[in-house]
């Protein structure tokens, strides 16, 4: 089986890259979105599974500590990170992966994963 492509779109926050990332996905069936691990609590109507997985600080640095994560980072307080096994068993089973992430993550996982097109981006304005 052929091995899949690695996707990753970078963009600040507020660019609109989630809104990009889910027409997407919406459009193209073969494309499978990554689901990042988060210390934080869910927002609104989010679910375990679906935009994260959630999880406690705990069990996040013991996965860290591991390295089970492809990427990760600390931000307001809250860790995220990416599995690197995960992402690399649906890409051996010839799955194209969609890996939304900031610029940070973006950069962690262009060192790890060169062949991976990367897209970056930009806001409709500085304001």
């Amino acid at each position: 089986m052929m091995a899949g492509t690695l996707f990753i779109v970078a963009a600040p926050s507020g660019a609109g890259k989630t809104t990009l990332v889910n027409r997407l996905l919406q459009t193209d069936t073969q494309v499978r979105h990554s689901i990042s691990f988060t210390t934080r609590a869910p927002r609104g109507d989010e679910r375990d599974g679906r935009e994260y997985h959630f999880i406690d600080v705990q069990r996040f640095l013991a996965m860290r500590e591991r390295g089970e994560f492809a990427e990760w980072a600390e931000v307001h307080d809250n860790f995220y990170g990416t599995s690197r096994v995960w992402l690399e068993q649906r890409m051996q089973e010839g799955c194209d992966m969609l890996l939304e992430i900031d610029w940070q993550g973006a950069q962690q996982m262009r060192r790890q994963f060169p062949e991976a097109v990367t897209i970056f981006i930009l806001p409709p304005s500085i304001a």
